[in-house]
């Protein structure tokens, strides 16, 4: 059941380094990220899996030198549209198109609106609203990483310029928005792992209008 994964999910603040998440575990939890729901369906970020153990020490370096990133065993950078183009909406409007083998009037006319839209923004703006999506499925991730029984730590405490950097991201018209390394916890040493999950009581988190 999904809720007990969450209740046994926390962020592991050591990882084993011993313990590599399997291919098809690492696999499954970026399909989760793929099948995120998105504004427009437009997916305006990408998925970057590092585990080369160079660049995930030079990553470290300039994410507090959280350990996470170099004793678990992958890391995933989600990265965002630095802007929305017509190139990048046009391309998706016709993924769609192709897929589903159709067209009609009121889909073209929701693409034309987009278009005048999106480009015509400033950049930062538009950055920003793909960031908010790539969070979407930057949780969808971490809750299939603890269905599959994965620890995921969630990450923004990085220099996201310098990550663009060391990722080249930048030329890809991308910039980096979250850290998730996969592993295992290492209960020796990890001060979080035996402490209680505390969060704000159900009557005061949610409410009803009826």
């Amino acid at each position: 059941m999904l809720l007990e994964k969450l209740n046994w999910r926390y962020a592991a603040k050591k990882m084993d380094p011993s313990k590599a998440v399997s291919e098809d575990k690492v696999a499954r939890i970026v399909e989760a990220a793929r099948l995120a729901p998105t504004s427009s369906g437009l997916q305006p970020f990408e998925v970057i899996v590092v585990t080369n153990s160079e660049v995930r020490a030079k990553i470290q370096a300039v994410a507090w030198n959280q350990a996470q990133i170099t004793d678990g065993s992958h890391l995933l950078v989600f990265a965002a549209w630095d802007n929305y183009t017509a190139e990048r909406i046009n391309t998706m409007f016709d993924l769609v198109n192709k897929e589903r083998n159709v067209t009609n009037e009121g889909w073209e006319n929701y693409r034309k609106m987009l278009l005048d839209t999106y480009p015509p923004r400033d950049a930062e703006v538009n950055f920003e609203h793909a960031a908010r999506q790539a969070y979407i499925a930057f949780g969808l991730a971490t809750a299939q990483a603890a269905f599959e029984g994965v620890d995921a730590t969630p990450m923004e405490g990085f220099e996201p310029a310098k990550v663009d950097e060391i990722l080249g991201l930048r030329a890809r018209g991308l910039r980096s928005v979250t850290l998730l390394p996969l592993g295992y916890r290492q209960v020796d040493g990890d001060w979080l792992v035996n402490l209680k999950k505390v969060r704000r009581p159900t009557d005061e988190f949610v409410s009803y209008v009826k």
